[in-house]
């Protein structure tokens, strides 16, 4: 097997990397890395080989950019990738929830549709990867099949729609190429040790509790939505996994927690973990949302304001599939009440560390 990942050296691309390193000796890998992330691409790959005593030459970092035709590679480039390349994992994409339309169009879309198209040149090809999100559901409620793709109601964001017509591009090449769709829930740091690269996800609740810690903290609405938080360490585990089961190739996976706490619930989780207490008192989510309308507010209290339609009702995800396939692998997924004190532990410990913290406009 050789292996050609999109993404490196971003926090789940490294991780698949260093797993799959780990899982399956003498294996080669080729990492594409933007020009941009080159330097961190080489840090990242050599503490890759000293931690597991592997050669450097197992690695070929290739500079190239999704958006452009054949990945922007060379033809010598692409003739010695189609000699060997068996399985591609495609994580590049861009993940902020107030991405301007433009970029994500562009990253997103015409990225997937590029790395699409070259996969296809690959003759011995035997699984492409592709990392999407369960929130490509949109606006829709009620209960989301892995099996469908339907766009009924719009989107929150141009994240959300992105995404959507990515999936849509490698579902449309199904018959040709033997595809492996990943939709995780929000991926938060690892549940063992609380790690993670940006203070995202559940980590926008520590920030939020952290600026208004000197007063009693409320709850922030109904919080009826259920909390679709996945650690990066399962959805790592599960995607190595189904990458090489036979069971897994043109399926859909909803990567999510199959008993998800709801916002409510846990945020008084993380509440109790940081604070040591749970709120008595809950204030409408219209005036927080009216708050962070206020560029100079969200700013400081760092939380973007897309974040709070996450709090509000939302969809059920079937993960049947997922459960059914993962449990033949022998991979779970952790109760995010099982490891929300180690990511509090590691956002108090990490909290100011600018290279975590996610600028907000």
């Amino acid at each position: 097997m050789s292996y050609f990942v999109t993404g490196f050296p971003g926090f789940i691309a490294t991780r698949i990397v260093k797993k799959l390193v780990a899982d399956h000796p003498g294996q080669n890998f080729t990492l594409l890395v933007h020009a941009s992330q080159m330097q961190k691409a080489r840090n990242s790959l050599a503490d890759i080989s000293g931690e597991q005593d592997i050669p450097q030459s197992r690695f070929r970092i290739i500079e190239g950019d999704i958006t452009k035709a054949n990945l922007g590679l060379t033809k010598d480039e692409q003739q010695e990738i189609a000699e060997e390349v068996t399985i591609v994992f495609h994580l590049a994409a861009i993940y902020d929830l107030a991405v301007a339309e433009s970029v994500a169009e562009e990253i997103n879309v015409t990225g997937t549709q590029n790395v699409t198209n070259w996969v296809k040149t690959l003759p011995k090809l035997e699984r492409y990867i592709y990392f999407s999100t369960a929130y490509v559901s949109g606006n829709r409620s009620g209960t989301i099949l892995e099996t469908e793709l339907i766009d009924i109601n719009g989107f929150k964001n141009f994240y959300e729609s992105t995404k959507f017509k990515a999936e849509v591009i490698v579902r449309r090449s199904w018959d040709e190429i033997p595809t492996t769709i990943i939709r995780p829930g929000v991926v938060t740091g690892d549940s063992r040790t609380g790690e993670t690269d940006k203070f995202d996800g559940p980590f926008f609740v520590m920030r939020f509790i952290d600026k208004f810690s000197k007063i009693p903290i409320p709850n922030l609405g109904k919080g009826e939505a259920l909390f679709n938080v996945v650690p990066v360490n399962f959805v790592v585990d599960a995607a190595c996994n189904l990458a090489h089961f036979k069971d897994a190739e043109h399926k859909t996976y909803h990567l999510v927690d199959p008993s998800p706490h709801t916002a409510r619930d846990a945020f008084a989780l993380i509440c109790q973990a940081q604070m040591g207490f749970t709120p008595h008192y809950t204030i409408p989510l219209r005036l927080v949302e009216g708050a962070l309308s206020i560029p100079a507010f969200r700013r400081w209290v760092g939380v973007e304001k897309e974040t709070l339609e996450y709090f509000r009702i939302g969809p059920t995800y079937d993960s049947f599939q997922a459960q059914k396939d993962l449990a033949v692998l022998g991979v779970t997924c952790p109760d995010f009440a099982s490891y929300v004190q180690k990511a509090v532990d590691y956002f108090v410990q990490h909290k100011s560390d600018e290279a975590k913290i996610i600028k907000v406009t």
